[in-house]
């Protein structure tokens, strides 16, 4: 049977109706629930979001084309996605995706006959130590080869956990040994045992702590969260107006470890938010959370409703009077600027993920234009971390510049994918070790710190892996991304995705990134022969990755361009044969 083209508003009533007298910053959660009954968002059904929650239809009609997972069109409730980014395109998706397409008999962006399943290719999934890997649903599947595409589609193939490694050490200790469902496995494990300390101190103690722990953000923006903290709560404004985000939009290709957080010891992020409260004075706790990761939503659920019951959220936290916090998910929808802070509070508060142009900032005018303290979710691990040891502890970790543990995303060609918790220090070379060695016969490149970071030869694999020595080399260590390419790889085909990613994420809404990246992936197509290159292409790449790094709006923009000049520096010759100078980086 196909999709009706309007849908019987009766079954939306009692949804409807648990919004009433909410406000904007609902609409999210509220798309969310009524897209769920039908698999879609015709206009009655947004209409009757925009009486209940009293929102103009044109606002919402630009929040539903904003985000991807949303759908104005019919639409089926069940969907495939499939991974089309690098680790996966390594490990085999393309051969994955056509053994899908062939068992459905549809192509990417169609929707079945019978309205039953609707299959789709889609950007990085942050499953790339199970690479390839797709989700059916909210059901997700990893390390997938054709032979397993049948109970892939029944529903019988097993969900797979994250791999995890690094040994005894401090953030990872619990992940992978605990049952993330259960407050008392996590209590029995140490959990709750750092808020206990901290509400020992006061709120410029635990500020003084981290300040001299050297905890930077561990997203890629590096900045101090001593500092941050400490200007969130001299911030102007009442507990009931300053709120703690925890950012947990992961989208970038090649970036799990928040997943792996999150899946493995979602408790630790809700300890982690209300030491973050107790230190800045706020009240309010929001965790904006990408929607490609529906099982960390229900853990991170579960973590807070029994952190709730337990005494550990709510009003007079464990009976310090006046202590009052709690915490609300929101759910993304597919938008990969709503990794950018900005962006994000724009998000929650149920507008497209516009970023905001930077001063003011956060800290005195965040979300609904308060202070607030928002972190990535690694970063707040660690503050956990540097409360349960200590900052000299801490110290001992790492290196004089960088001290402490990083968490590292190592995918691509490596025996062993996973996160990786390591001192700052280690090399590339020795974490590529770690991860079992190359595949192949030797290691082309490595693309250090995400989509937006750097692609670097062999002969900087010794290159220590801290923030002064990524400096020193001018690569970042952004969100943690070592992704391993052996010499079969086809770098053109690399950086032909990267540019499509950003292409696609673009929001649009400065003209630097909104045409740049487009001509960026124009470029890159012509690169694969979808076209003939011209002549100046390899100086227009340039001119163009300046532009948008110079004048983009936000993070996004500015760092487009990053990898794929990178790229063309080392090896020109991947776009101009002619070109080769022999360097291997």
């Amino acid at each position: 049977m196909v999709q009706p083209s309007t849908i019987d508003l009766t079954a939306l009533e009692p949804i409807l109706t648990r919004y009433r007298g909410r406000g904007r910053n609902a609409l999210l959660p509220l798309l969310h629930d009524i897209q769920s009954v039908n698999g879609w968002l015709p206009r009655e059904a947004l209409q009757a979001v925009g009486e209940t929650l009293r929102v103009p239809l044109s606002d919402i009609h630009g929040v539903v084309e904003f985000y991807s997972m949303f759908y104005n069109e019919p639409t089926a409730r069940r969907v495939i996605r499939v991974c089309h980014d690098p680790a996966c395109h390594m490990a085999g998706s393309p051969a994955v995706r056509l053994a899908i397409e062939e068992r459905l008999g549809l192509k990417p962006g169609e929707t079945s006959a019978d309205g039953s399943v609707t299959y789709e290719t889609v950007p990085c999934l942050g499953m790339c130590e199970h690479a390839p890997n797709a989700l059916d649903g909210e059901r997700p599947a990893g390390d997938l080869t054709p032979d397993d595409v049948d109970a892939f589609l029944a529903g019988t193939y097993p969900e797979p956990e994250p791999k995890i490694y690094g040994g005894p050490l401090v953030k990872l200790a619990r992940a992978g040994k605990i049952d993330p469902s259960s407050l008392a496995d996590f209590e029995k494990h140490g959990g709750y045992k750092a808020l206990r300390k901290a509400m020992t101190m006061t709120p410029e103690e635990i500020i003084t702590m981290m300040k001299g722990s050297d905890v930077l953000g561990r997203g890629g923006a590096m900045f101090p969260v001593g500092l941050k903290w400490e200007m969130t709560r001299n911030a102007p404004g009442r507990p009931d107006e300053k709120h703690i985000v925890a950012n947990a939009d992961e989208s970038e290709p090649g970036t799990f470890k928040d997943r792996a957080l999150m899946e493995q010891d979602p408790f630790s992020i809700i300890e982690a938010m209300t030491i973050a409260a107790y230190t800045v004075g706020a009240e309010n706790g929001w965790i904006f959370l990408r929607g490609e990761y529906p099982r960390c939503y229900k853990r991170l659920k579960n973590a807070i409703e029994k952190a709730r019951e337990a005494g550990y959220l709510g009003r007079n936290i464990l009976g310090r009077r006046g202590f009052n916090f709690d915490v609300e998910i929101r759910l993304g929808a597919g938008a990969y600027i709503c990794g950018e802070e900005t962006a994000l509070f724009e998000a929650i508060e149920g507008k497209r993920g516009f970023p905001r142009i930077k001063p003011p900032f956060p800290t005195t005018h965040g979300l609904f234009q308060q202070p607030t303290a928002i972190n990535n979710i690694e970063t707040l691990a660690a503050t956990v971390a540097v409360l349960n040891m200590g900052v000299e502890q801490w110290h001992k970790l790492g290196t004089q510049g960088s001290p402490g543990t990083k968490w590292f995303c190592v995918s691509g060609r490596v025996l062993r994918p996973g996160v990786y918790e390591v001192p700052f220090g280690l090399t590339v070379r020795q974490l590529i070790q770690m991860a079992g060695g190359v595949v192949g016969k030797e290691i082309q490149a490595v693309l250090l710190g995400g989509a937006a970071g750097a692609f670097i030869g062999p002969r900087r694999l010794d290159t220590p892996l801290t923030y002064e020595d990524a400096r020193a080399q001018g690569f970042p260590l952004g969100s943690g991304v070592i992704m391993v390419f052996d010499e079969a790889v086809d770098l053109r085909e690399i950086m032909y995705m990267l540019a499509r990613f950003f292409a696609h994420e673009s929001c649009g809404k400065c003209y630097p990134c909104a045409l740049g990246t487009q001509r960026q992936l124009e470029i890159m197509e012509r690169m694969l022969g979808y076209g003939s290159l011209r002549a100046d292409d390899i100086q227009t790449l340039h001119d163009v990755g300046l532009a948008m790094t110079q004048t983009s709006l936000c993070g996004l923009g500015q760092t487009a361009s990053l990898a794929i000049r990178s790229a063309v520096d080392r090896w020109p010759e991947l776009i101009d044969p002619g070109r080769g100078n022999g360097r291997v980086g």
